[in-house]
């Protein structure tokens, strides 16, 4: 059993930790720390619902990206990770990662055009690098199956 194959099992066991730590999140925490946000800042109460839905969308990318590792895992054990499904499970995690990334630079320009302290929209700044760096990077891992795929496409036939 290869190195790979070994580290699928760990893998799942933390993808459904994560998830069960975003459902918890999107539940419960998010909604709850966002009410007592407006009931102690009756200034910020506006807030609420829109930081609500904002944070529940991006925890929900999030779950969105860590169903399609599953599925990719998935082909990973059935040694067809080099197949035009998983193309498809990638697309996912692209989808997921652009969605959020929108929300984020919309959420970055109404923070950056209202803030009087540089902090937050710096931060909210970095971390959109962050996330465009990771959906190019998903772009380029893409190609890179795409690749490999036909390339197994093509040995297959010959052999």
């Amino acid at each position: 059993m290869n190195i790979e194959r070994r580290a699928v099992l760990p893998l799942r066991i933390f993808l459904v930790v994560l998830f069960a730590v975003l459902l918890l999140l999107e539940v419960m925490s998010l909604p709850g720390q966002f009410a007592h946000m407006a009931e102690t800042n009756p200034g910020s109460a506006h807030l609420r619902w829109p930081l609500t839905a904002v944070s529940i969308y991006w925890v929900v990318c999030i779950q969105v990206v860590v169903v399609a590792t599953w599925k990719l895992l998935s082909l990973v054990e059935s040694d067809r990770i080099f197949t035009d499904a998983s193309l498809k499970w990638v697309d996912v995690i692209l989808g997921a990662i652009v969605a959020a990334w929108a929300m984020l630079v919309v959420v970055l320009a109404l923070v950056g055009f209202t803030a009087d302290d540089p902090g937050l929209p710096l931060l909210l700044f970095v971390v959109v690098v962050i996330i465009t760096v990771a959906a190019l990077l998903m772009v380029v891992m893409r190609a890179l199956l795409r690749q490999a795929t036909g390339l197994r496409s093509e040995m297959d036939t010959v052999v």
